[in-house]
């Protein structure tokens, strides 16, 4: 299995680790076009990867071609490789907003996999979103389902009108979750407590409900309700997140990004 990665940013650094990790390729066998000397030279001496300051050059020979590049420069990028891509290549896109036309239509090129991770990614606790169009092989799929459970957990979804959700909710997410975990340990702080105590009795209590949801099986809703005694503190404080709008804020706050991601990719 041969892999190109167009671009070589933090994102393709995760997927270029997990494939190693996983043994899905040799080193030998990943090449990356990253216009940087800087990042380039850091890539090759961390990974011991081939890279390449011309796209053209890394993507040649490769089964599957993966396009990491930032959505404002797709466009040229795409203009770029037109006339590289070959027909039994897989195009592998993790550039949000990009919809699999667009690509198509860019690229001249029939076989692409959109993919939507989050940066939780980085550290093999992510969560991917993906879908293909109907040329890719399940060949194809198989190997990038296994590339993208490197980076923790994967959905595949026959709908490409899902991954503008998942983006909004996934992908976005963990700058959500940062915020309220901010914010709860500003919390702590004001209390009196000193910031490190704070941080670390917040985390681990995010940390520790999610997993009681994962490992219970049970519904949010009910285990918040086992926490909250009659009368007691933690009814007084849920009083005052539905008295500020929390629960609307939450789910406005997330339609907005829905909607600048259906934008984004309409104005392709």
């Amino acid at each position: 299995m041969k892999i190109s990665f167009i671009g070589g940013g933090v994102m393709a650094e995760a997927l270029i680790k997990g494939i190693l990790e996983a043994g899905i390729a040799a080193p030998s066998s990943i090449k990356v076009g990253e216009p940087d000397k800087d990042r380039r030279n850091h890539l090759a001496e961390e990974h011991c990867i081939e890279v390449a300051s011309v796209n053209a050059d890394a993507m040649n020979g490769s089964d599957l071609v993966v396009l990491s590049v930032k959505p404002q420069i797709i466009q040229p990028v795409m203009k770029e490789l037109q006339s590289q891509v070959q027909l039994e290549q897989t195009v592998m896109s993790i550039v949000a907003g990009a919809k699999i036309s667009t690509l198509i239509d860019g690229l001249s090129h029939p076989s692409i996999v959109r993919v939507m991770p989050n940066t939780p990614a980085q550290i093999g606790a992510g969560m991917t979103v993906w879908t293909t169009s109907n040329d890719v092989q399940d060949t194809a799929k198989s190997v990038v389902r296994d590339i993208l459970t490197t980076l923790g957990k994967e959905i595949y979804v026959n709908d490409e009108k899902l991954l503008d959700a998942a983006t909004a909710l996934s992908a976005s997410g963990p700058a959500y979750v940062f915020l309220f975990i901010e914010a709860l340990i500003d919390a702590g702080v004001y209390m009196g407590m000193q910031r490190d105590v704070a941080r670390e009795l917040v985390l681990q209590t995010v940390s520790g409900s999610t997993r009681l949801v994962e490992d219970s099986g049970l519904h949010p809703g009910h285990l918040k309700d086992m926490v909250s005694s009659p009368g007691g503190g933690t009814v007084e404080a849920l009083k005052s997140f539905e008295k500020s709008g929390f629960r609307g804020a939450v789910l406005e706050a997330v339609n907005s990004a829905y909607k600048k991601y259906q934008e984004l990719g309409d104005s392709d």
